[in-house]
């Protein structure tokens, strides 16, 4: 297989709009949280303590979504550099790193998505008891 300087450089394009997606979602996170420590949670203490659990794991999920992404724009560089300097076969294996590199952040990212629909999920049953009247989240009124 020949590869040329242009083929890393597809990645770049893809590479910098899910990193601008994950700051995005970091942001979004840290602004929910912000808000969060300004509202009066002593209703639900069991709700709350569910929903900061569940923040703090999609902050360290984010991190590592970022961190992959960033190693594999990094390993997409130097396989382009490689390349240049006429040493095809590392640029290949760097380039083949970065798409791990890349296949990892993403798979991490669903797994963050996911996690973000349980976090709805809990918000709306916390709605649910406070219309039906019971104290807690997961236990609807009959």
């Amino acid at each position: 297989m020949d590869m040329t300087l242009t083929t890393p450089a597809l990645l770049f394009p893809a590479i910098s709009l899910l990193m601008l997606a994950y700051t995005n979602r970091f942001l979004a996170l840290a602004r929910l949280i912000r808000e969060l420590r300004r509202l009066d949670l002593s209703n639900h203490p069991e709700a709350t303590l569910l929903q900061i659990a569940n923040l703090r794991k999609r902050i360290h999920l984010i991190r590592r979504m970022q961190t992959f992404a960033v190693g594999s724009f990094l390993l997409c560089s130097v396989s382009m550099g490689a390349l240049f300097l006429g040493q095809g076969m590392v640029g290949r294996w760097l380039f083949g790193l970065s798409l791990v590199g890349l296949s990892i952040s993403l798979l991490i990212s669903l797994i963050e998505v996911s996690i973000s629909t349980q976090a709805i999920e809990l918000d709306l049953e916390t709605m649910d008891s406070e219309c039906t009247g019971t104290s807690e989240p997961g236990t609807k009124a009959a």
